[in-house]
């Protein structure tokens, strides 16, 4: 056998051993350290320490990108309409509200305008750390959803700004989209605006309930004060509402009174514990019952038609136009005077509207009324009479232009005359003294066309002063004393004293002297303060001033003064117009107690009847009107308030002289100082006197037909009911008849009725009157129908024959 060792061979059933690759060291293989387990079963469902601290950072990387996203893409929007809506709000002189309007009852206020009190009162109830917190606060946003979800009633976590902000800019919806919105545009609104600016608005878009959006609008709602008079306990009220309006009103919900009161308290302590409130002041304050909550009283009352004036006066003289009034927010004082207004309204009612019988006189049922009360020395509207209700009667009785003026304009002819240095048909200068032909229906002289107007009913005066010529509203005097000075400076003088040129019928005819224009009550009060006012014409105005947004100062006209006619001028036309109220057709006037000056008044067929008239202090001009209330149609006025006819020295006057004396309560009354026109203040010697004079200048008309009338011994003048006489057909009494009417003769104050005849022939010095009747011919055109209240035609055109 070799010795070479031989290869053992296998067991049975043993395989060799294939050759293995060299494996791979397993994990801690060479470093000491052991495998780790793998998680099985449940532990597998739980992150690790690195998951999670990958989770957390990714998680506040994409917070951080989507807060700068939104940040970066959220845009501090414009105020929202309902947040920019504000009324109105217009005032008397003494700063007493008048109305607002609007639909939304807001009025902005600057901070400054707010009590501190008030501010402190909101902060306690709202947000006590608003000053030194940030524009959101975390906590009270997790504490409020928390209450909210432990049914400890829903809570707001919101800052006042976040509160501001979504009054202001968003809208009051609960969506996801509003509240980040509101969270983005609160940080922003916080980085670019002061805390008090915030507040500001706030305080101005907060709801406080009875339709009141903002600490100014609620003060007047609950209290009837503004926002700076409010105290501690009448502010924390209001900002407990804030919490809940409807809820805690305690006059609309009394049965909430408990809770109320619980907030107001809590308000309170939360300013003691700020350190807003003394403790001492906050024992002795009582819980302070609001007002009743008012109807809406809207443009009710007299509130329309003051509404409508201001805002027509604005608009026309260019202060403020039309859109910008109806974006809201003016503060507007006017000049009216409470206690006059007041005053006014009460005359009236006193006066007319408790006579009245709507049911049983149809008649009653188209008075109407007007007025206009302004200050002679500054040119301010203190009173304005409307109508009885502007939600039942919507035109303006003081304002409205569609209602002759009737004899209300006679003093301006004369005035225009004494202004002009005018002079009669033969150059005699016209004054108070200055006698004309007061004859019925006299043509008049001097003019190219045919005009021969009508007395009162028909009545005939003879020669007669112009002084009597005024006191009895003699038309054929005035009507002849326009053509003597000219009827375009009458006009022309009208328009210095305050009439508008453009006054519908304002035209240079002699129909003017007789009032045919139809000039606005408050146009005639202007007209007629210049005249208290020596003719010197201060400013018209009705705004004291205006405001914007608690602020902005609106410019307003600078009141003027300019010399429209001569004091003496002026002043002769008061010294007649005292005797018409002394002893003429205005004595009712008298009941003022004071020295007053005047003119009555009556439109065609009676539709309307006025009294113009003023103390050294206030004038004054009232117009009682017939309107048909369904057609809008002029209706005469006879058997209204149980008067045979309305005239205006009956209720016009009676309402003028109750106003006057009440508006004038308490002020010393003083005389007139006046300088009148040489000769003025002479006493006339009587007309039979006279040397014959040429048609127009004062002499006898020798020719005209007198009709003998029967003199009116229990009627009255334009000043009260006519003692049972039945009105005349389209006519008004004027005048009081104190003497009679001589048929060929001449009749002087109370002098004696010639009764029968007619007068010689028709044949004047200097001129010819053929068989003037109504319905004839005079010299110089062609009468048509002329009979009272008709109108007469011929060169110079339609002329109205009935103005008183």
């Amino acid at each position: 056998m070799s010795d070479e060792p031989q290869p053992q061979q296998p067991a049975q059933g043993w395989a060799p051993r294939e050759p293995q690759a060299a494996e791979a060291p397993g994990p801690g293989a060479g470093d000491g350290k052991p495998k780790r387990p793998k998680r099985t079963g449940w532990r597998r469902l739980i992150p690790t320490w690195r998951m999670v601290l990958g989770t957390f950072v990714i998680g506040v990387l994409l917070l951080i990108g989507l807060f700068y996203l939104g940040y970066s893409l959220v845009k501090i929007p414009p105020a929202n309409a309902l947040a920019m809506k504000q009324a109105n709000v217009y005032l008397y002189a003494d700063g007493s509200q008048i109305a607002r309007d609007g639909d939304v009852n807001r009025e902005n206020v600057s901070l400054a305008q707010v009590s501190k009190a008030a501010q402190h009162a909101v902060l306690a109830a709202e947000d006590r750390d608003f000053y030194s917190e940030s524009a959101i606060d975390p906590k009270a946003m997790v504490r409020a959803a928390w209450n909210t979800a432990t049914g400890k009633g829903k809570q707001s976590g919101s800052t006042i700004t976040q509160q501001y902000v979504k009054n202001y800019y968003l809208g009051q919806e609960q969506t996801v989209t509003r509240k980040v919105k509101e969270f983005f545009i609160s940080i922003k609104l916080d980085r670019e605006k002061s805390k008090d600016t915030i507040l500001q608005g706030y305080l101005n878009t907060s709801y406080f309930g009875r339709n009141a959006y903002g600490i100014q609008a609620a003060a007047q709602a609950y209290y009837g004060k503004d926002a700076t008079g409010l105290d501690a306990a009448h502010a924390a009220y209001l900002a407990a509402l804030v919490n809940a309006p409807s809820e805690y009103d305690v006059v609309a919900h009394p049965e909430n009174k408990a809770a109320a009161v619980a907030r107001w308290n809590y308000v309170l302590d939360g300013m003691v514990k700020k350190g807003w409130l003394t403790e001492s002041t906050r024992a002795g304050l009582k819980f302070p019952m609001p007002k009743q909550q008012t109807a809406s009283t809207g443009m009710s009352g007299q509130r329309g038609y003051i509404v409508n004036a201001v805002k027509d006066y604005l608009t026309t003289n260019k202060i403020v136009t039309a859109d910008e009034l109806d974006s809201g927010g003016y503060r507007i004082t006017t000049t009216l005077q409470k206690s006059k207004q007041d005053a006014f309204v009460k005359a009236v009612n006193d006066k007319v509207m408790s006579k009245l019988d709507k049911k049983n006189n149809k008649v009653d049922k188209y008075v109407r009324a007007g007025g206009a009360s302004v200050d002679p020395k500054t040119g301010k509207l203190v009173a304005m009479y409307g109508g009885i209700d502007y939600v039942k009667q919507y035109t303006n009785g003081a304002t409205r232009e569609d209602f002759q003026v009737g004899s209300t304009f006679k003093p301006f002819v004369f005035t225009s005359a004494v202004q002009n240095h005018s002079e009669t048909q033969n150059a005699e200068t016209i004054t108070p003294n200055t006698y004309y032909d007061g004859t019925n229906k006299r043509p008049v002289q001097g003019w190219s066309g045919s005009y021969a107007p009508a007395n009162e009913d028909d009545r005939s005066y003879g020669d007669i002063t112009v002084r009597t010529a005024t006191d009895k509203s003699v038309n054929a005097v005035y009507a002849q004393m326009a053509v003597d000075v000219g009827s375009a400076k009458v006009k022309q003088t009208a328009i210095d004293l305050g009439i508008p040129s453009d006054t519908p019928e304002l035209t240079p005819t002699p129909s003017i002297a007789l009032g045919v224009s139809r000039a606005s009550v408050l146009d005639m009060a202007e007209a007629y303060a210049t005249l208290a006012n020596h003719g010197e014409r201060a400013t018209y105005t009705m705004i004291d001033s205006i405001t914007k947004d608690g602020k902005d100062v609106v410019d307003l006209p600078k009141a003027q003064t300019s010399q429209a006619v001569s004091r003496e001028a002026a002043d002769t036309t008061t010294s007649i117009l005292q005797s018409v109220v002394d002893n003429g057709t205005a004595t009712a006037a008298q009941a003022a107690d004071r020295p007053a000056a005047g003119k009555t008044g009556t439109a065609e067929e009676d539709t309307a009847a006025l009294f113009a008239g003023y103390t050294p202090d206030l004038a004054t001009v009232v117009s009682v009107m017939g309107q048909d209330p369904v057609t809008a149609a002029h209706k005469p006025l006879y058997g209204a308030m149980g008067l045979d006819r309305v005239n205006g020295g009956g209720p016009p006057a009676e309402i003028w002289a109750q106003y006057t004396r009440d508006a004038l309560k308490g002020k010393p009354a003083t005389d007139f100082d006046l300088q009148l026109q040489a000769g003025a203040e002479e006493t006339a010697p009587p007309a039979t006197t006279q040397p014959p004079q040429q048609p127009g200048t004062g002499g006898q008309d020798n020719g005209g037909t007198t009709g003998s009338p029967t003199p009116t011994t229990g009627g009255t003048t334009d000043g009260g009911t006519t003692g049972g006489q039945s009105p005349s057909t389209g006519g008004t009494t004027d005048g009081t008849t104190t003497g009679g009417t001589t048929n060929g003769g001449t009749t002087g104050d109370g002098g004696t009725t010639t009764t029968g005849g007619t007068t010689n022939g028709g044949t004047t010095d200097g001129g010819t009157t053929t068989g003037t009747t109504d319905g004839g011919t005079t010299d110089g055109g062609t009468t048509t129908g002329t009979d009272t209240g008709g109108t007469t035609v011929g060169p110079g055109g339609p002329q109205t024959t009935r103005k008183h």
